[in-house]
Formats: C-alpha cells, structure tokens, sequence
C-alpha cells in the first residue's frame, strides 16, 4: 500500500474506548488527525478501521510512515 503525505513528525495519544472503532487517516490530508474526515476521496486511499480492544492510551502515527499501521512505530525519527 502506498505511504500518505507526512501528516506531522510525532505520534498522537488518544484514549480509546473499548469496544469503539476508529477510522485512521491513511492519506495523510485530513484536518482531523489522526482520523478520516473524508479528504481522501477521489485518490487512492481509504480510511483503516482500528478497533480497541481495551479503554487505553494508543499512539496513532501521524507521519503516516509506520510499518504497523495505524499504532507509531518510530518511522518519523527517520528523515
């Protein structure tokens, strides 16, 4: 899959909810980081669906390089 454009240069904390979906921004355009907010149609990409499986603290990547899609893997400490 095709890497969207660099959204920031740090991961964004989000308490999730159990239970609760989340669709993460894969283009890397929304104004709604790190969630969809629908700037991606006519292009290629489609939002990712993560879905907490417990009420806690995750790290969505916002620089949209991760390996580990949606979560931060360190990608934006690479230049």
């Amino acid at each position: 899959m095709k890497k969207g454009k660099r959204a920031g240069d740090s991961p964004i904390g989000i308490n999730v909810l159990e239970g609760k979906s989340y669709f993460w921004c894969t283009c890397g355009i929304s104004s709604k980081q790190p969630f969809c907010d629908g700037s991606h149609k006519g292009t290629e990409f489609i939002p990712l669906k993560y879905l907490a499986e417990q009420s806690k603290k995750v790290f969505f990547c916002s620089c949209k390089q991760t390996s580990d899609q949606p979560l931060c893997d360190g990608s934006h400490n690479i230049k």
